[in-house]
C-alpha cells in the first residue's frame, strides 16, 4: 500500500513529462513531501486554500466553513499547513504533531493546531487529520472495532481510542508525564495540556476541534476522554464546537447519552455533517451484533447541497442491495455534476480531472466519492439548510449553527 501511494504522490506532484521521462530509470528522483508546495493524495481534489471571503464572524455558517477547511488542510504537510494558515487565512499557526500510538508502536496520529490572531486569541482550533487513501498505519485504526470499555462513559471503538493516545497496559491515567519534545507524545495529553496553557492565559479564548473522516472520530472523542477525567469544571467549558465530516461511529448507545449530557451542561456545540451517500458515517455497523450509534446534531445534505437537521442519515448502514441503484445514479448525477459546478457557482467550485476521475471510480462504488473532503468544504459554504439558524438538536435542544 505504501509503495501504491508514492507511486502517485510522486506522479501528481512531478511534471507529466519529467515524471515519464524518469519512470523507468534505475533511480526516480521524488518529490520533496516536506515541501510547502507539495500536495497531498487529497489536495489534489480539492487545492482551495483561501477561506470564503463572503463568510465572515458573525455568519452562522462561518465556524462550520473555517472548520472543513481545516479538516481539509489536516492532510497536508507541516509546511503546508503553516503556509496556508499564516498567508492565506492570516490566522497564527501554533504546532503540528505527528503523535505516536502506543499500540502500533510508531507515530500514526496527526494534528495542528492554531488560534485566529497573535494576541489576546478569541478561538484556538485543533484539526485532526483523517485517514489517508494509502496510509496502512490509519487503515488498522480505523478496522480495529473492538470495544474499549470506558466505564460509566459506555463502551468506544478501541482503534480510535489508541489512535487518540490511550496508555498501553494503563489505560486512560488522568497524569501522564511526556515532554513536548518527548518523539512519543500522545494526542490527547498532549493536546491538553498545550490548551490548559492556552486558556489560563488568554481569558477569552474559546477551543473549536474539527476533523474529517478518522479525525472527526477523533474530534469527538478528545472531550469525551476529558469529560471522563473530569475536566468539566472549567476547560469544556471554553469548548466553542466540536464540527466533524464524514465521521465513523465511535461507541454505543451508553456513550452517546453521556456526551449529548456533557454537551448539555457544557453548553458545547457539536455538529457531524454528512454528504448523501459517503460510505464512512453509515460504519462500523448500528445493529444488534455491533451495536456502534450515532449520537449529536446530525446535519444532512444531499447530492444538490440542500440539507436539513435529522436524527440519523438515512440508509443508516452502508451496505443495503436495495439502495444501489439508486447510489449508483446519484454518483453518475454527481460525476456529470462535476463538468458543470464551475459554470454555476463560480470558478472556485470547478473540479479538476483528477477529482473526476475519482468521481469515476465513486459510480462503481457508491458512496467513495462522496467521502472526498471537497463536498464538505462545498455544503459549508452554498448548502441551504431548511432551518439555517436555530437547528432542532435530537435530545431536544435548539443550539444555533455558529
Amino acid at each position: 500500500m505504501f509503495w501504491i501511494g508514492l507511486v502517485f504522490d510522486t506522479f501528481l506532484n512531478t511534471n507529466i513529462v519529467e515524471f515519464l521521462a524518469n519512470l523507468f530509470k534505475e533511480k526516480m528522483p521524488l518529490p520533496d513531501n516536506t515541501s510547502a508546495t507539495y500536495t497531498s493524495f487529497i489536495g489534489h481534489m480539492d487545492s482551495r486554500m483561501d477561506l470564503d471571503k463572503k463568510i465572515k464572524i458573525g455568519d452562522s455558517r462561518y465556524y462550520g466553513a473555517l472548520s472543513a477547511m481545516a479538516a481539509k488542510l489536516s492532510y497536508e504537510n507541516e509546511a503546508s499547513v503553516k503556509t496556508v494558515v499564516t498567508d492565506h487565512w492570516k490566522m497564527r499557526f501554533l504546532k503540528f504533531y505527528d503523535f505516536w500510538n502506543d499500540y502500533q508502536g510508531k507515530a500514526t496520529t496527526q494534528a495542528f493546531m492554531f488560534q485566529d490572531k497573535a494576541e489576546d486569541p478569541e478561538l484556538v482550533v485543533v484539526a485532526f487529520r483523517g485517514t489517508e487513501p494509502f496510509d496502512a498505519d490509519a487503515w488498522i485504526t480505523d478496522l480495529d472495532i473492538s470495544w474499549y470499555d470506558l466505564s460509566c462513559l459506555g463502551r468506544v471503538h478501541g482503534g480510535f481510542m489508541k489512535a487518540l493516545g490511550l496508555v498501553k497496559d494503563e489505560g486512560w491515567p488522568k497524569q501522564f508525564n511526556q515532554t513536548e519534545t518527548n518523539q512519543r507524545s500522545l494526542a490527547y495529553y498532549t493536546l491538553r495540556d498545550k490548551l490548559r496553557d492556552i486558556l489560563r492565559n488568554n481569558e477569552k479564548a474559546k477551543v473549536l476541534v474539527t476533523g474529517h473522516s478518522l479525525g472527526g472520530a477523533l474530534a469527538i472523542l478528545f472531550p469525551s476522554v476529558l469529560a471522563f477525567h473530569g475536566e468539566d469544571d472549567w476547560m469544556l467549558k471554553r469548548f466553542q464546537g466540536v464540527y466533524t465530516f464524514g465521521q465513523p461511529r465511535v461507541g454505543d448507545e451508553k456513550l452517546g447519552e453521556y456526551m449529548k449530557e456533557q454537551l448539555r451542561i457544557n453548553d458545547i456545540k457539536y455538529f457531524r455533517y454528512v454528504y448523501c451517500n459517503d460510505m464512512v458515517p453509515r460504519v462500523p455497523y448500528d445493529d444488534k451484533s455491533l451495536l456502534f450509534k450515532h449520537f449529536g446534531t446530525c446535519l444532512y445534505f444531499n447530492s444538490r447541497y440542500q440539507g436539513k437537521v435529522v436524527d440519523q442519515e438515512p440508509n443508516k448502514n452502508y451496505f443495503n442491495i436495495m439502495r444501489a441503484v439508486p447510489k449508483m445514479l446519484n454518483a453518475v448525477y454527481e460525476l456529470v455534476r462535476s463538468f458543470f459546478i464551475g459554470y454555476w457557482m463560480g470558478p472556485e467550485y470547478s473540479e479538476g480531472w483528477f477529482l473526476i476521475l475519482f468521481r469515476v471510480i465513486g459510480v462503481l462504488i457508491p458512496g467513495l466519492s462522496a467521502h472526498c473532503p471537497r463536498d464538505y468544504v462545498n455544503i459549508t459554504r452554498i448548502g441551504s439548510l431548511s432551518q439555517p439558524f436555530h437547528l432542532q438538536d435530537p435530545a431536544g435542544e435548539s443550539p444555533k449553527l455558529d
